[in-house]
């Protein structure tokens, strides 16, 4: 797969969010709600909440939880409307950031994400200010334990993945947005672990960060918005490095 690996990204969110399991499940059953709401509570007529019902098993979520929200959410009992706003901008040196958020305060969530953007070395932008340096791409990621090169490459080529990069722990695969679904179900049917699989946005070039004071404020800056209930997914193109 060309480009840069995502695993060393996903791992450190999961590494950072695992001490408070809290927040993903708020971050995930915000989704859920939205997407009952949209496309109704079961999951066979729903495929996007067929896929965030295995992203939240992925993550954890007990399934008493999953069931609930959906169950609220079907029944009117969550009256929050959620709407889906875009940040763009632009960190320390120049590192760009989107951040997709899931909100029922736009002024509220404009303001926190705008507070860190100021508060850790960098600025909010306009719409489109960086992400034409992105593209919408569907990651799937597998468990690598032992796995044939070969077999792998036939069978994610059979549910329409169109790249993929094997390593010690995972394989990582590419493909269109629109067959995420397809890629997942085909291959855990085929009895692959699969320890994510979400539309991602990836970016075409990357940006070192060398100075110290601009690490820790890059750092400290993708950690507060994570940590807030409104963000539900932030992209950048830091280079991060790698942590041994």
């Amino acid at each position: 797969m060309s480009g840069h690996s995502k695993w060393n990204n996903i791992k450190r969110k999961k590494e950072a969010t695992d001490a408070a399991k809290g927040k993903i499940f708020t971050k995930i059953g915000r989704e859920i709600t939205v997407v009952v709401k949209e496309g109704g509570p079961d999951p066979a007529n729903n495929a996007k909440l067929r896929d965030l019902i295995a992203k939240a098993k992925s993550n954890n979520v007990p399934n008493d939880n999953i069931e609930r929200i959906i169950k609220k959410a079907a029944g009117d009992g969550d009256k929050n409307n959620y709407e889906n706003i875009t940040y763009e901008g632009y960190g320390p040196n120049g590192v760009a950031v989107i951040v997709e958020c899931l909100t029922d305060n736009r002024n509220r969530t404009a303001g926190e994400v705008r507070h860190y953007f100021d508060k850790f070395g960098g600025n909010l932008g306009t719409i489109g200010c960086v992400s034409f340096m992105f593209s919408n791409k569907g990651i799937v990621v597998l468990e690598n334990t032992g796995l044939d090169e070969d077999a792998v490459m036939e069978d994610v080529f059979e549910f329409g993945g169109e790249d993929f990069d094997i390593n010690e722990e995972t394989v990582e695969i590419e493909c269109a947005p629109e067959n995420v679904s397809a890629l997942r179900e085909g291959l855990t049917g085929k009895g692959y672990n699969v320890l994510s699989a979400e539309s991602e946005m990836i970016p075409s070039t990357y940006t070192t960060l060398t100075d110290e004071d601009h690490i820790k404020k890059m750092n400290l800056l993708l950690e507060h918005l994570e940590e807030n209930d409104d963000v539900q997914n932030v992209y950048h193109n830091w280079e991060m490095p790698d942590e041994e």
